[in-house]
């Protein structure tokens, strides 16, 4: 029994949940036009189960870090490191273990991924050793890692990625790190960043209105519209605009601090990522373009 709850408390710790977050290294193959290409499907799909072993080993290392601030917390005081269910050496060799395993695993697709994998890893080490604590440095940090994840999409199937979406996905991930603040303003502890609660709300209604607009200036540039060989992408930032305004008031009502477990709890939310997901496949797809 006492194996099982050992491995129960290190899947909890590994935060499946979030999980969800690798679904960037997806997005390039639907604006490569391969949405519904299953050879290119499979490699993101690769590609994005190894940034879940990566980011495994990641949480596990902050979460030793931060173990002893995170038992007085009312909420991560419950996580299995912090709570004794998980012993700090068997969460760090299990996170040497995954990282070991994605890296490995990595060289099966290509260089591109293997380099950022080790980016994604880099980042993260610098985040967990003292990055986490500067204000807006960590936000960066964290947004960083999503374009990583969307370059890592890119080269796995060997697809050119546009500069437009690097930035689209940099501002609505900085959005969401800023998001995740918000909660932490009435409950600081010494491992979390110091933000004034007016700072944060100023920075997170200035990135959703700049995310939104460097969204629809995405659709209708040139460039994108020429190779899709149509206007139709401009139809999904209704969508957008309803995904980012649904968080926002999700963000004010609750004080949600993690955009994660928002996404699965919301269903209003979680269908506008499915549908934006499908509609900009179906109108890429159907114009045989790679914006």
């Amino acid at each position: 029994m006492t194996l099982v709850r050992t491995l129960v408390a290190l899947v909890r710790a590994m935060r499946p949940r979030q999980w969800l977050k690798n679904g960037f290294v997806v997005a390039p193959a639907v604006f490569a036009g391969h949405a519904f290409d299953p050879p290119a499907l499979l490699r993101v799909g690769a590609a994005a189960g190894l940034f879940c072993l990566a980011s495994s080993a990641v949480y596990l290392v902050n979460d030793v870090m931060d173990r002893e601030a995170d038992r007085c917390d009312p909420v991560k005081r419950y996580r299995p490191i912090a709570a004794g269910e998980l012993s700090v050496h068997v969460a760090l060799v299990a996170a040497v273990l995954l990282a070991s395993a994605a890296v490995a695993l990595g060289t099966t697709l290509g260089r591109g991924v293997l380099t950022a994998l080790g980016i994604y890893l880099g980042l993260n080490l610098t985040y967990s050793l003292g990055g986490k604590l500067v204000v807006v440095l960590e936000a960066m940090l964290l947004a960083t890692g999503f374009v990583v994840r969307l370059a890592a999409g890119a080269l796995a199937i060997d697809a050119e990625i546009s500069h437009w979406l690097l930035i689209c996905g940099f501002l609505l991930a900085l959005l969401l790190a800023f998001g995740k603040r918000v909660p932490e303003v009435s409950h600081p502890t010494s491992r979390t960043p110091r933000y004034p609660a007016a700072f944060l709300t100023e920075a997170v209604t200035l990135l959703a209105g700049v995310t939104l607009v460097a969204y629809v200036l995405y659709t209708v540039a040139p460039d994108t519209q020429a190779k899709i060989h149509s206007r139709a992408l401009l139809i999904t930032a209704p969508v957008v605009l309803f995904g980012i305004l649904r968080y926002l008031f999700l963000l004010t009502r609750e004080g949600s601090q993690d955009p994660t477990a928002a996404l699965l709890a919301d269903r209003p939310l979680l269908v506008t990522v499915v549908v934006w997901t499908v509609l900009a496949g179906v109108i890429v797809a159907q114009a045989g373009g790679h914006p």
